[in-house]
């Protein structure tokens, strides 16, 4: 090999590597705004009558669609930003917290949740 083969070489590794750089970047920056989720805090707790019970909390400054989810019952609601849903009631002294499933995401991704009732209603 010539000294001008191994120059040309030379150009085309840092041409690629300079390419795998900003596309590594671009994915980085892109994989932060596209894969974040809403900040929730999820409540466990027992009413007087020994029920388990749940909250949704949006820890955001925006609105939320979200659902609360216990043996088949599904209910869906708004939670406005800084708010907390209503509490959850399980209707068997079985269930515990560990049974309840909750899902939160930012309203403007579902905008049918903007129909539903803020803050949840009872399970039934």
């Amino acid at each position: 090999m010539n000294f001008i083969n191994i120059l040309e070489q030379n150009n085309k590794l840092k041409l690629l590597s300079l390419f795998i750089f900003l596309l590594s970047f671009s994915l980085l920056l892109v994989s932060f705004s596209s894969f974040s989720k809403p900040k929730i805090t999820v409540l466990h707790g027992n009413n007087l009558e020994g029920y388990a019970r749940t909250q949704v909390k949006n820890e955001t400054s925006k609105e939320l669609a979200c659902w609360v989810a216990i043996d088949g019952f599904k209910q869906k609601f708004r939670l406005p930003p800084a708010t907390t849903s209503k509490w959850f009631t399980a209707n068997d002294k079985r269930y515990t917290y560990s049974n309840f499933s909750t899902w939160c995401d930012f309203i403007e991704f579902y905008p049918k949740y903007k129909n539903y009732r803020v803050g949840g209603k009872e399970f039934g």
